[in-house]
């Protein structure tokens, strides 16, 4: 597969199912936020942490890239002419979320309750772990915008919201598990 096509040195680029529009488009931006998103869970996966976390960071990253084709596809063009769907991949699942509320559970479970909003950062890891997060949050702000003018899949919606919360507790637990300094914001008083 050759890298450079030279289609889109005019600005725009092609949507599975072969519509081309803008490189500026909310599909791409939505899809290219998701693709961003899974760069930094790669950096974040590339840490020494537990290979527990390693394992399922992988399996995200996979269902990120289902997320990826979903926003990629042109709602107008899902179905082929023999009635198939274009996309041949599994679905964001109700499993697929609710493995990420299962593992925010678990770690929620041995984490001191939460009193107050905390700054990022206290270790490396951590700081990379909220970035992510944010990089997720404004990937779901991108996906719900496009949500609203071409519908897809309720799930991907669902999924990066959880996701969000997950990188969150995510950061807290590897806070804890390297022992970094979790600060509370705790507003000035006037």
């Amino acid at each position: 597969m050759k890298i450079y096509t030279k289609t889109g040195d005019k600005g725009t680029t092609a949507l599975f199912g072969g519509t081309r529009v803008p490189k500026h488009h909310i599909r791409i931006e939505s899809y290219g936020t998701v693709d961003e998103l899974n760069s930094h869970l790669g950096l974040i996966r590339d840490q020494n942490i537990q290979q527990d976390y390693k394992d399922l960071l992988v399996t995200i990253q996979n269902k990120l890239f289902t997320v990826g084709a979903v926003l990629a596809t042109d709602p107008e063009k899902t179905i082929l002419k023999n009635g198939k769907a274009r996309l041949n991949i599994p679905k964001i699942s109700n499993g697929d979320i609710e493995q990420l509320e299962q593992e925010m559970d678990a770690m929620n479970k041995v984490l001191p309750p939460m009193t107050h909003f905390v700054l990022p950062g206290g270790h490396q890891t951590v700081s990379f772990c909220h970035i992510a997060r944010c990089v997720c949050r404004r990937a779901e702000r991108l996906t719900s915008a496009l949500n609203d003018l071409e519908p897809f899949e309720n799930n991907v919606l669902v999924y990066l919201n959880r996701l969000s919360d997950y990188l969150f507790v995510l950061a807290r637990k590897l806070s804890y598990d390297l022992q970094a300094n979790e600060i509370k914001w705790i507003p000035e008083k006037t």
